[in-house]
């Protein structure tokens, strides 16, 4: 059996089709169907996970770690740390690898292996809910995932011995939840916003067929920014008023931190909530001090306005890298928990000029579409025929840098996947023995100000003079949006030893199988 898997930033979720082929939920501890995706570490050195790590948070928050897959993958940058460093209170730190650790009990971990913990949860909860081993699953990630994170979500995978056969992104798994088996021909918005990320795809509907025509999004944009915003404002207020800065102690963040998330559900169905922490600090005559505040939903609409219209903002985007108006869009699909707040679906509502759609659940719309691509990818291997068609795209360029420290784009954004191309390549002096490609994902002009995938590293190459060796180099981009290179020489057909650097992860792939279907003429592309 293959399930699909939600791998969430606040809440993670799997699902399965049952034998009468419908797509259901896995039941978690506490008969609900989300599990926190949360890691910890507490004073004795144990692990813990789910709902064990969130119950010990407010006490240990500093050996907490939330919020992981926003990080998983990512590079080390100062700027950014800083600027996200904010929103966390367990440590980051950069690895010998240039990547994002983070530091638990004196101990530095991984991203990845932090996520294979809440992976190899869920799963097991899954096998023990379904009663039979599973070895195999879909995981959904964010459309704006780069390669390097999705590789990064099937390592996680790996570690806890399960076999991540297809990664696909969180929209197209929404779109797959609403619109399969239903015959239909529209052409959907799928707007999710939910814990840690946001993401917008166009996706066009034909019976089973879904194919993404244009997506964008932010992953530093989700409700733990909604949470962040309340927060600050409460911690500025009480500074102001009694001259303490609650931000200095961890505990006393947490606890804050929480209260934040539950007065912002409350507001999404009351017009006020009160913001009650008790005994958070004490004042110069050793007395203790409250807060305690009425938050209006006007209140708090006004704290994260610019949230929401950054949300309008991609929106726009893909609506015009589609060349469509927003009006051409069928049905707007509200993905995600933070999309239930009211302001954010007038927004919506007033950009697209109609209500969202309320055919999906925003929080399990996401797991039961992957559940589905799952089933389907189970029936094909046993050979039934091809119960669903995905057809995806890149959410960022992929490229390689100039001498002149450009971008020279290889696969532009809203690329197809599968795709490939064929490039020539020449030796740019005499006698080179070998080529280093570094390569790239991302919008900006500058190669180096991107998310750097890794080097090619290409030797063997026969010697003669500048500009006479040419190389044939096929770029393949799988179905899951992956990147693998292959090279041989245009005029003996001969391969090129190479090896792929990943900076960040304990791996070097070499010397891949030649493609069987290289141009058996020239060479050339």
């Amino acid at each position: 059996m293959i399930i699909g898997i939600d791998l969430g930033t606040t809440n993670s979720a799997a699902a399965y089709t049952d034998d009468e082929g419908r797509s259901r939920l896995v039941t978690m501890p506490g008969g609900g169907f989300s599990f926190p995706s949360i890691y910890a570490v507490d004073d004795e050195g144990r692990e813990l996970v789910g709902f064990d790590a969130r119950r010990q948070w407010q006490l240990n928050p500093n050996n907490t770690v939330y919020g992981a897959k926003r990080l998983i993958g990512r590079q080390y940058d100062a700027d950014f740390i800083e600027e996200i460093a904010r929103f966390f209170t367990y440590s980051l730190i950069r690895s010998e690898h240039d990547t994002v650790e983070v530091e638990l009990a004196g101990k530095r971990r991984t991203l990845t292996d932090i996520s294979a913990r809440i992976l190899g949860a869920v799963h097991e909860m899954a096998e023990t809910n379904l009663e039979r081993r599973i070895d195999q699953a879909v995981v959904t990630v964010p459309a704006y995932f780069d390669d390097r994170q999705r590789q990064s979500v099937k390592d996680a995978g790996a570690v806890v011995g399960l076999e991540v056969v297809r990664v696909i992104n969180e929209p197209t798994a929404a779109a797959l939840a609403y619109g399969y088996g239903r015959e239909l021909s529209e052409r959907v918005v799928v707007f999710d916003l939910g814990g840690g990320t946001f993401d917008v795809s166009i996706i066009e509907i034909r019976d089973n067929v879904f194919e993404v025509v244009a997506t964008d999004g932010d992953l530093f944009l989700g409700g733990i920014n909604f949470d962040q915003a309340l927060l600050e404002f409460i911690i500025n207020e009480f500074q102001q008023e009694h001259g303490v800065d609650l931000s200095q102690d961890g505990t006393t963040i947490q606890r804050l931190r929480e209260m934040s998330e539950q007065v912002k559900i409350d507001l999404s169905s009351r017009t006020e909530a009160t913001f009650s922490v008790p005994f958070v600090a004490f004042n110069d005559a050793g007395e203790p001090l409250d807060v305690e505040r009425v938050i209006t939903r006007e209140e708090f609409q006004s704290l994260v306005q610019d949230l929401v219209d950054r949300t309008i903002e991609v929106c726009a985007g893909v609506i015009e890298d589609a060349g469509l108006r927003p009006e051409e869009v069928d049905e707007v699909l509200l993905v995600g928990g933070q999309s239930r707040m009211p302001a954010v679906a007038d927004k919506v509502s007033e950009y697209f000029g109609k209500a969202p759609s309320k055919g999906v659940h925003p929080d399990e719309a996401v797991a039961l579409g992957a559940a589905i691509f799952a089933s389907a990818l189970e029936a094909e291997s046993g050979g039934a025929e091809q119960a669903v068609t995905l057809l995806d795209v890149i959410s960022l360029a992929i490229g390689i840098e100039r001498a002149d420290g450009e971008m020279f784009e290889i696969f532009p954004k809203n690329t197809p996947t599968p795709n490939r191309k064929d490039l020539i390549f020449t030796t740019s002096r005499d006698h080179q023995r070998e080529l280093v490609m570094k390569i790239y994902q991302g919008e900006d002009r500058i190669a180096a100000n991107n998310q750097h995938l890794g080097e090619h590293n290409f030797d063997g190459i026969k010697p003669g003079h500048a500009g006479s060796v040419r190389m044939q180099t096929r770029f393949d981009l799988s179905v899951d949006g992956l990147l693998t290179l292959h090279a041989r020489d245009v005029d003996t057909k001969k391969a090129v030893r190479h090896s792929l650097k990943v900076p960040g992860l304990d791996r070097v792939a070499s010397d891949a199988p030649e493609p069987d279907d290289w141009a058996a003429e020239s060479g050339d592309p």
